[in-house]
């Protein structure tokens, strides 16, 4: 099902809001020709446009990386280490 994208979108914050309120998502959330696709039960439309509506997304990327940088810490590698021994 097709919904308009939120002005300011998380796609994993989005997932869990919806997971939150009891609707189930077949597939991850997609962006397809200007559009949010949610593969979702025709029975949870009208739920899940309300919570698409409402949805405002949390930037959390400097917190990630400080995550991924604390792992790299705790390994002992830098980033560019890691990108060579991932390939």
């Amino acid at each position: 099902m097709e919904f308009n994208i939120p002005a300011q979108l998380n796609g994993v914050q989005l997932q869990k809001e919806l997971k939150d309120a009891g609707i189930k998502l077949n597939d991850y959330p997609r962006l397809v020709d200007g559009k949010l696709v949610l593969d979702i039960a025709k029975k949870d439309e009208t739920k899940a446009k309300a919570i698409v509506d409402a949805h405002v997304g949390v930037d959390n990327s400097a917190e990630i990386e400080a995550q991924r940088q604390a792992i790299l810490d705790r390994i002992g590698l830098s980033a560019d280490e890691l990108a060579i021994l991932l390939g």
